[in-house]
């Protein structure tokens, strides 16, 4: 997803202000948002997410991937995984990295008319295909719906307004704190559990962390900014 200030020719683009695009990951299970990443272009953004994801429990493999047909995500991934081949002895030596073996990488290609989007196709970039359609969905749209929480949640992704940010940092801080939210504080419907038992309630409301384990009980927000370390906005 991606935020403009205005017209591109009336604010040049610098290393620090201008046009970002943000990268979010997303768990399909849990709704879980598991990484972001913020750059220049989408395969800038796409590699610090995965960057982020390496480091949170997939250090050698990446989990099985679904996006849309942009282009930048599969060299992104590449890139952060990917493994230059072992020289075989003949030949000049290989230097660029490759895909390893028993990635699971689908992209949903939208085709638009009048603005809507008509039809989908699906293309399989890294694994067997079979396999791979058989393990994803037919659409991103649990990524595209978790965009517009993320425009409703913070002013600073809000298109054709004052609220977007001047400073990169602070941009970032305000990600992290609305990811925070998201998953700890945000109960979602679609995770809901019914109530067993007798009892005044008949579902039982869960958050993306409580769906994926890391807690068990829905926070409130001094519980997060007083157990939560506050990062430095310079970090």
């Amino acid at each position: 997803m991606w935020a403009t200030r205005g017209k591109k020719k009336d604010y040049p683009e610098t290393p620090e202000r201008g046009t970002f695009w943000r990268a979010t990951f997303l768990d399909l299970d849990t709704r879980l948002r598991v990484a972001r990443g913020l750059g220049k272009t989408e395969g800038e953004a796409a590699q610090e997410a995965f960057e982020t994801l390496k480091r949170r429990g997939h250090p050698q493999t990446p989990p099985p991937i679904v996006s849309d047909g942009r282009g930048e995500l599969p060299q992104a991934l590449v890139e952060v995984y990917g493994q230059v081949p072992a020289y075989g002895g003949r030949g000049r030596p290989p230097t660029r990295k490759c895909p390893g073996e028993g990635w699971k990488y689908l992209e949903i290609v939208k085709r638009r008319q009048g603005g809507r989007v008509v039809r989908t196709t699906k293309r399989v970039v890294y694994g067997a295909p079979p396999e791979v359609l058989a393990l994803f969905g037919e659409s991103t749209a649990y990524v595209e719906r978790t965009h517009l929480t993320s425009r409703l949640f913070n002013g600073r992704l809000v298109r054709k307004t004052l609220g977007f940010s001047k400073c990169l940092p602070m941009h970032r801080a305000a990600a992290g704190w609305e990811d925070a939210v998201y998953n700890l504080v945000r109960p979602l419907k679609t995770l809901r559990q019914e109530a067993s038992g007798e009892g005044v309630r008949r579902w039982l409301p869960r958050t993306p962390a409580m769906a994926a384990g890391v807690t068990d009980h829905i926070w409130t927000v001094k519980e997060l900014v007083t157990t939560l370390p506050i990062p430095s906005v310079n970090s």
